[in-house]
């Protein structure tokens, strides 16, 4: 009987070691090692090519235009850049529960009239045929596959010549060439790489599911983003509604487009203008309030910042952000109490990002700032404001990107006023048009402007 051989294999990169390691040796992770079964392949799987056998110079390459499939969802088509590129192979991640699922499975009911195959690997078909039925859509050219031997998988994908494939997920597939189990450093990179070399020589897209640790990355082998041609981040919150197609990778787009999709009873809806729902519409003015005018890619919208200002009831006061970094809020507050001569040092402080979603864009600054101010001075900020600037550590207020952008969407939300750095440059009168553009350069400049009075 032959000797079993076995090696270590890091999870996070797919290094491989010959004995156990506390920290990878390439990548510096700590305890990412895993024992596997190492065999040989019976057979070793051919390269990609590209048709060619010599070297062909640059400019003697033929370009043909692809026609890019229209997936049925204008988010998906703008994130994929216009389409679905045949061919691609497609990585879409996020944690669980977040809506994978029901994202693959409605792709493909957008589009009945292609010959999908869909192959789970976590669910039956009776599960999914339930699924479907709840999702409202037609499935007449949807074919069902309850399988993770990835051998079995690809005898039927050519048996049925499918237009396009969903693969969910990457994770639960095997292959008999390797004897580690499914999941593994070994399986996912084996899988991957005959799923792209078939995708490429048939011309057929591929969707493959992906979990994600703890720590929020995909899970396997960092190859496997390398391996694939878009990866497409699902991101939210459990609690809320609102879902966040993120493109990471694209080699066929750009990676700045984000989708935002709601999650509803019958599957996920695209939600066309963000701005609208992320505003809550109240009669009544209240303190702590301020709207700020961010971006996330190239795509602008209005967001609510809430915030609250309260004396400390338990002695040590208390810092705590939802939607937004604690640290930046701590900075923050230490230029309101060091530049603008705030004392926040013995109070409270709240912070919330209105419909559960994640800012990291530093134009939500000064719309911060407006709102803490608002909340300690218990003061309304005027209807028909919003905010897009950043904040200096001198006080400052600096100047942002795209600035007309961000004017030209809270003009046609119908705002009145829109704070914005005076150090920005030229503002387009096209973008200005129908609203007032009032420039700060200081906060103490922001207190006047804003409230009419100085600092305090």
């Amino acid at each position: 009987m032959a000797k079993v051989k076995k090696a270590y294999f890091c999870q996070s990169c797919g290094a491989e070691s010959a004995k156990w390691l506390g920290r990878c040796p390439s990548c510096g992770e700590w305890n990412t090692l895993v024992e596997e079964v190492v065999s040989k392949l019976v057979e070793t799987v051919k390269g990609i090519s590209a048709g060619t056998s010599r070297p062909t110079l640059i400019d003697e390459v033929e370009m043909e235009q692809v026609a890019r499939i229209n997936m049925g969802s204008k988010e998906m088509n703008r994130i994929l850049g216009g389409g679905l590129v045949p061919g691609s192979l497609v990585l879409i991640a996020g944690e669980p529960g977040i809506g994978k699922s029901t994202l693959s499975l409605q792709l493909t009911l957008n589009r009945p009239e292609l010959k999908t195959l869909y192959v789970s690997g976590e669910e039956s078909v009776q599960q999914i045929k339930l699924r479907a039925e709840r999702l409202g859509g037609s499935g007449s050219g949807c074919y069902l596959l309850s399988e993770t031997n990835l051998e079995s998988i690809l005898i039927q994908t050519k048996v049925l010549r499918a237009d396009m494939i969903v693969v969910d997920s990457i994770q639960t597939l095997f292959s008999e060439r390797v004897e580690s189990s499914p999941g593994s450093v070994s399986q996912i990179r084996e899988c991957a790489v005959r799923l792209l070399k078939y995708a490429k020589e048939t011309n057929t897209p591929i969707f493959l599911i992906g979990h994600i640790t703890k720590d929020g990355t995909i899970a396997g082998p960092k190859v496997l983003e390398h391996i694939v041609d878009v990866v497409l981040q699902f991101e939210g919150d459990g609690n809320y509604l609102y879902r966040i197609l993120r493109s990471v990778k694209n080699r066929f787009g750009s990676t700045a487009e984000i989708g935002i999709f709601e999650m509803l009873g019958s599957g996920l809806r695209e939600v066309e203008n963000p701005s609208e729902i992320l505003i809550s519409h109240r009669n009544e003015s209240l303190s702590g309030v301020a709207i700020a005018a961010t971006m996330d890619g190239v795509r602008p919208f209005l967001i609510e910042t809430q915030g609250l200002v309260s004396t400390a009831a338990y002695g040590v006061p208390q810092r705590s952000t939802t939607g937004f970094d604690v640290r930046r809020m701590n900075m923050l507050l230490a230029v309101l109490e060091k530049r603008a001569g705030f004392r926040l040092a013995a109070k409270d402080v709240f912070l919330n990002i209105a419909g559960g979603l994640k800012v990291t864009d530093p134009a939500i600054d000064l719309a911060v700032v407006s709102a803490v101010l608002s909340s300690n001075l218990d003061v309304p900020i005027p209807a028909g404001c919003c905010f897009s600037a950043e904040v200096g550590l001198t006080g400052e207020i600096r100047p942002v990107p795209h600035v007309d952008q961000r004017i030209a969407e809270a003009a046609r939300l119908g705002f009145k006023r829109i704070f914005v750095s005076s150090y920005n440059h030229k503002i387009s009168e096209v973008s200005a048009k129908g609203i007032e553009v009032v420039t700060v350069g200081r906060i103490e400049e922001l207190m006047r402007k804003l409230f009419g009075k100085e600092s305090e």
